[in-house]
């Protein structure tokens, strides 16, 4: 039987007060890390959705339905489909318009979708093209408002090229904006009816968007990728294939990218910061039970037990102390994840954090690499008060007892 071991299960750490501020250390750092991942999925999810992780598009693209048309499928396809990370690659039909309704006109952006259940279902279009209504649309929330809109109304909309072009479509759903970076002017169509609409056939789009797998989705893939498609569409591209040039989100978007770094920042500082607190109340709670179980440790010595050993007995008592304390602020941590996740309690203004609520994204790997990497700072500080152990007289307790 190994002897640390068995005295550390007959020693009782009564430093309530250290374990309470590791559980509530605990708690804080999971909620960061918990909402930093939620941040980072919630808002590059919405960027992807918006315009793409990576777009493909003709040099002189415009809005007005004048540029030339590409393939849905080039030449290069299955080398783009073949890129590491890749999710899909989705044609898409952009198209500048006017919308009215009675005095009232607004300037919109038009986007056709092609025929993918993921993409339609999020902007709210029928995923059946047998099921759905011709010419349907669906708008931001803050066009309906503009405009007085509701689901079911009529959408004239006036097209501006060689000439004006008028269709008037039909709202099927009213979206919240995603985030806050001028898709609030965005209406979704499906892309049948804008190919129609610019006298292209089935097999032309706008551009191409490229989007990643979600554990891709990251400033350095997303520039990786970007700059291979850049590199395909250039080498591979047939004398009959218009000239394409890749974007990426980071490009598009720098500004939400570099608060998505702010926030990662500020996560690292909590971590450190909680981590730290919790080590040191653990000091010195275990400097306080060294103090009061000097007689255990003289009587140990005197039995032979070295000073290494002993460190092991108190360490394994504290380490038990680090363990509870941990899972009691992840339990309370989760409980409270799963409250706002599902019901969205607390509220955010969209216009400074780009979604309306905080978002929380659970993810097992980060968690437990923080409660990993915490729990080893906090046992190796623990080595500092065992130093006091080497101190202890064996012969100086027994005359105080």
């Amino acid at each position: 039987m190994n002897a640390a071991g068995f005295i550390a299960r007959k020693l009782r750490f009564s430093e309530t007060i250290a374990m309470v501020s590791i559980a509530i250390s605990f708690l804080i750092m999971i909620i960061a890390v918990a909402i930093s991942s939620g941040f980072r999925h919630s808002i590059r999810d919405g960027i992807a959705f918006v315009a793409g992780d990576i777009q493909l598009t003709p040099s002189d693209m415009n809005y007005y339905g004048q540029s030339v048309p590409v393939p849905v499928r080039p030449s290069y396809y299955f080398r783009l489909d073949s890129i590491q990370g890749v999710a899909s690659i989705n044609p898409v039909i952009y198209r500048a318009g006017i919308v009215k309704n009675g005095e009232e006109i607004n300037g919109v952006l038009f986007k056709g979708l092609p025929d993918s259940k993921e993409l339609l279902e999020t902007a709210g279009l029928s995923p059946d093209p047998e099921s759905s209504s011709p010419l349907e649309v669906s708008i931001p929330r803050k066009l309906a408002d503009i405009l007085s809109l509701k689901e079911g109304d009529g959408l004239p909309a006036y097209f501006i090229g060689e000439s004006v072009k008028v269709r008037k479509f039909r709202i099927v759903k009213i979206y919240k904006d995603l985030l806050n970076i001028g898709d609030d002017m965005i209406v979704y169509a499906h892309l049948s009816d804008m190919q129609r609409l610019n006298g292209w056939d089935g097999n032309e789009a706008s551009a191409l968007e490229i989007m990643l797998k979600s554990k891709y989705r990251n400033s350095y893939m997303i520039r990786q990728v970007s700059n291979d498609a850049g590199s395909i569409a250039l080498m591979y591209a047939k004398d009959n294939e218009p000239p394409l040039v890749a974007s990426s989100a980071l490009s598009r978007y720098p500004q939400l990218f570099d608060w998505l770094r702010l926030i990662d920042s500020n996560v690292y500082f909590i971590l450190i910061l909680m981590t730290i607190v919790a080590a040191f109340n653990m000091i010195s709670g275990l400097l306080i039970f060294l103090f009061r179980n000097i007689s255990t440790i003289g009587t140990l010595k005197t039995l032979g037990m070295t000073d290494r050993n002993i460190s092991m007995v108190f360490l394994k008592v504290a380490s038990r102390l680090v363990l509870k304390g941990m899972a009691i602020g992840n339990g309370i941590a989760l409980l409270l994840c799963f409250i706002q996740g599902f019901f969205h309690l607390i509220r955010l203004n969209p216009e400074n954090y780009s979604v309306s609520y905080i978002p929380i994204h659970i993810s097992p790997v980060l968690i437990a690499g923080a409660d990993f990497l915490s729990y080893l700072v906090i046992m190796v500080l623990l080595l500092i008060p065992s130093f006091f152990i080497s101190r202890v007289d064996p012969a100086d307790t027994v005359r105080m007892n």
